[in-house]
């Protein structure tokens, strides 16, 4: 059953940002994960959620989406992200 990871991100410095989504593209692909969306034009209809920049995967699996998230690897480049950014993320499971 396919995860989607949903991130949330608000960036303060861009070109670092720049550096981290280079690097962290592989370790996503690694795990067979891909981009669906990655800082498009999105629009609220309902709630109070204000996102900033939304960046959509999709997994394989949930197993495939926590081995990216709780790689070493990832969370080394984690803390570039949380050096020029801040953001929320979410999983689901799709059918």
């Amino acid at each position: 059953m396919s995860a989607y990871a949903i991130f949330d991100v608000e960036i303060y410095d861009l070109p670092r940002y720049q550096e981290f989504m280079a690097k962290v593209k592989p370790v996503i692909e690694s795990c067979g994960g891909k981009y669906l969306a990655r800082g498009g034009a999105h629009k609220v209809y309902e709630g109070d959620w204000i996102p900033r920049r939304i960046v959509l995967f999709e997994f394989p699996s949930m197993e495939a989406l926590e081995a990216f998230y709780y790689s070493d690897v990832y969370q080394g480049l984690k803390s570039i992200r949380d050096e020029c950014s801040s953001g929320r993320v979410v999983s689901v499971e799709g059918l």
